[in-house]
């Protein structure tokens, strides 16, 4: 049995309902399918499968899971995408979208400020094999129209780059693209399905690592891919399922149900990170406080145009260098120091040393990344004792 919403139906109805699957005993929590492989009542049914699947048919957990299809479903759902495919991180899904279409000779356009991971894959990876990268300042459409060429065939970008908060002109970085047949591929995390309609803007495929936000938990690796349904089945699916980059059904699990609160947490979160930026902006001891949610913010306001809200990450410059920002993270007492994000949990990490520690220095100095910059992912705790919280370390960070 079979429940899906009609597209029409608002956001929050499509992440509690899209994709499910109700087994014979009519269950109301979705059901966890933690199984590997399948029986086939036949040799032959067996061999007619593997001929060609049928719908809301399985081989083997890698090629897809009832669970698994039920997350996909979705977040498909809720990103307005016509498929997905669900990856066993974030990272395996950035790597499976690239590596799946590329080959050698192709070449790249990317925006030069990335997770740090994502500048491995494109500069030791994707070069490894013969694909060339051209890295660009993403904020700057005269550098994107400049590196584009007819031989393009992907552009790859951070809708909001971690950790510096630069915000990507989509709509404009995909008409350049679009113009020579190149595919848009957007790693969407920091905008969230929720605050921005990254396929509506212009990308053609929409990444999300899904251990941020989407579990929002802290409990679970997990990633997607979304995209046109060709994309997703004829070009990345073939690649992930003899790679072996799929997700668990428990993970997908974990990811389907968070998905009913996604839209409520990220709100919540979103509001909290304004109310901190705006109470921090001009604080004695921080040289700047980054939000796209703040006039000050550079790319303001583009990220109005096509955000709903600023998002759920602050980043904060510590003065007094390195020394001052780790005398303020281990004054505080809410927020807890790790390198994830997007969790109920408020998280604050030294980018520097932890996400960013294998770029160069001139690589650092270049994205931003100064020996002070924080960054900061807001939970869902009360903003004031935050905000409480974040004052008392700024003080005690000052006291050399």
């Amino acid at each position: 049995m079979t429940d899906t919403p009609t597209p029409a139906r608002k956001s929050r109805t499509r992440a509690v309902h899209a994709g499910t699957r109700r087994s014979q005993y009519g269950e109301v929590s979705e059901a966890i399918f933690l199984t590997q492989g399948f029986v086939y009542d036949t040799a032959e049914a067996a061999e007619a499968r593997f001929v060609e699947i049928g719908p809301d048919e399985y081989i083997y957990a890698r090629y897809g899971n009832p669970t698994v299809a039920m997350f996909e479903d979705r977040i498909a759902a809720l990103e307005g995408a016509e498929a997905a495919f669900a990856t066993a991180s974030g990272m395996a899904a950035v790597n499976g979208a690239l590596v799946s279409m590329l080959r050698a000779g192709d070449h790249v356009v990317s925006a030069r400020a990335l997770f740090g991971s994502c500048l491995y894959i494109l500069e030791e990876i994707l070069g490894r094999y013969g694909v060339e990268v051209t890295f660009v300042d993403g904020t700057d459409l005269t550098q994107w129209r400049d590196a584009i060429r007819p031989d393009t065939r992907a552009v790859f970008f951070e809708s909001i780059s971690n950790p510096t908060l630069e915000v990507i002109d989509i709509a404009a970085v995909s008409r350049l693209a679009h113009a020579v047949g190149a595919l848009v591929i957007v790693d969407n995390v920091f905008a969230t399905p929720v605050f921005q309609d990254t396929l509506g803007l212009g990308a053609d495929v929409v990444i999300y690592s899904a251990t941020k936000h989407i579990d929002g938990q802290g409990r679970c690796l997990g990633g997607v891919i979304l995209g046109s349904k060709t994309f997703i089945r004829k070009t990345v699916e073939p690649y992930m399922k003899h790679t072996g980059g799929a997700m668990s059904p428990f993970n997908a699990w974990v990811m389907l149900k968070s998905l009913e609160t996604v839209e409520l947490r990220c709100r919540a979160q979103a509001a909290s990170a304004q109310a901190i930026a705006e109470a921090l902006e001009g604080r004695a001891g921080l040289s700047r406080v980054i939000y796209p949610g703040l006039p000050s913010h550079p790319q303001h306001a583009l990220a109005r145009a096509q955000m709903e809200k600023g998002g759920t990450v602050i980043a904060l410059e510590i003065e007094g260098g390195q020394a001052a920002a780790f005398r303020f993270l281990n004054a505080l007492e809410i927020i807890i120091i790790s390198n994830n994000l997007g969790d109920a949990k408020s998280i604050i990490t030294h980018p520097a040393t932890t996400t960013h520690q294998r770029l160069s220095d001139a690589q650092k100095q270049m994205l931003g990344i100064t020996p002070g910059l924080v960054r900061l992912s807001v939970g869902l705790e009360d903003p004031d004792d935050l905000i409480a919280d974040l004052s008392a370390a700024l003080q005690a960070a000052r006291q050399a």
